[in-house]
């Protein structure tokens, strides 16, 4: 399997929407993304503000799965909403590409990314032990008094919170391919 991941940009809206629908479980509904208004919160205009960090990953030359944040506000109404610096996570892996390590490389280096930029990021999970565990193994933890009804499937799910160790931005030495990172 050859993996390789990349900045999500702003150019690359149809990555972040077909990504939404596995991110919000749409895929396992007779629905699709638009038949849920709501969820535009997450990819409406991915990329034009600085409130927007992601990547995605590649493998053999196909789209197999997404990262990203979107600094949002209360008024969003995000099941995953903390507070206005906290960005909101959504994660997605194809289903041909799961159980392969692509979601841990991903989340692996979005965390390095997001510790640059934020003090922390929340992600609303549904209260499946195997789904809360992958947070979990990253530092997530699961805040007190979350539980809520996940929008799609309408399962019980849970907020958690990883908070960062700000890190200054490096690059990789020699083997560093702007290409991938910079618009």
């Amino acid at each position: 399997m050859n993996l390789e991941l990349y900045f999500l940009r702003s150019s690359e809206q149809k990555i972040v929407n077909d990504m939404l629908y596995y991110a919000q479980r749409v895929d396992e509904s007779d629905k699709t993304v638009p038949d849920f208004s709501h969820l535009s919160i997450y990819n409406e205009f991915y990329g034009l503000t600085p409130k927007d960090l992601g990547l995605y990953a590649m493998v053999d030359a196909e789209v197999a799965g997404a990262v990203w944040s979107r600094r949002l506000s209360d008024y969003h109404h995000s099941n995953a909403f903390v507070d206005n610096d906290t960005p909101v996570l959504n994660i997605a892996v194809k289903p041909k590409f799961r159980n392969q390590g692509v979601a841990t490389a991903m989340m692996k280096q979005f965390l390095e990314e997001a510790s640059t930029l934020y003090k922390s990021v929340s992600v609303s999970v549904v209260n499946q032990q195997r789904k809360i565990d992958f947070f979990k193994k990253f530092g997530f933890e699961t805040l007190p008094n979350s539980s809520h009804f996940h929008y799609v499937s309408q399962e019980e799910s849970l907020i958690m919170m990883k908070k960062l160790q700000k890190k200054e931005p490096q690059f990789k030495g020699d083997d560093f391919a702007s290409c991938k990172w910079l618009d």
